[in-house]
């Protein structure tokens, strides 16, 4: 029998993309030649929706974070201001009334033990408590001189040449007591508020003044 010669051809495929299912996209190059072109994924350089849910919610607390402690610099600022303020008024008052009281001769008392008058060098000394304007003053013969406020509570306390307390509750209380007290003492508490700040409280208590030049017997 006669050999017959068969001859084949191969057609080439389009190249498939296996991640994306895309087919790659022939272009013509040099000599006719197919060659398969390079196809971007969808979506790449992009953020998907979690992501920017994620971010976000980063973003949030941060910012939470951050407002939370100005807010409480804000608030410990504004606490210190209003503690140093106290503190000054009431060290300046104590001062005051320390050495009036020391170099005093003599001590009358007022309608109620809320104000008392010192004889100091000839002159007469007040100092007052003002209940309702929550205010501790002093008074000469030249000006009148605030010196805390904001008070809260209030006591001048008395006591006699051995130390024993003495009562201050009535006007006979208050007359017999010009001419025992040996010694005085203050004691109060002032306070400060401030927007959306707590108060801030401040308690004196005074060491016992002499009367140093006052004679007064046993």
């Amino acid at each position: 029998m006669p050999k017959t010669d068969f001859m084949t051809t191969t057609t080439p495929l389009p190249s498939h993309n296996r991640t994306t299912g895309l087919v790659a996209p022939k272009t013509r190059g040099l000599g006719g030649l197919v060659s398969p072109k390079p196809t971007l994924r969808v979506g790449e350089g992009g953020f998907t929706l979690v992501e920017l849910m994620i971010g976000a919610s980063l973003g949030a607390f941060l910012l939470a974070a951050v407002l939370s402690t100005f807010l409480f610099l804000g608030r410990s600022g504004a606490n210190i201001q209003n503690y140093n303020d106290m503190e000054a008024q009431a060290r300046k008052a104590l001062e005051l009334f320390a050495e009036d009281t020391r170099q005093a001769s003599g001590v009358t008392w007022g309608a109620d033990s809320n104000s008392l008058t010192l004889t100091v060098n000839g002159n007469p000394v007040q100092y007052q408590y003002n209940p309702t304007a929550r205010r501790f003053a002093r008074r000469d013969s030249t000006s009148t001189q605030v010196l805390v406020t904001g008070i809260t509570t209030f006591a001048f306390s008395a006591y006699n040449i051995t130390g024993a307390s003495l009562p201050l509750g009535t006007t006979a209380e208050l007359t017999a007591a010009n001419g025992t007290t040996k010694q005085l003492q203050i004691s109060l508490e002032a306070s400060r508020t401030s927007t959306t700040v707590v108060a801030a409280t401040n308690t004196v208590l005074s060491a016992r003044f002499v009367l140093r030049n006052k004679k007064v017997t046993a």
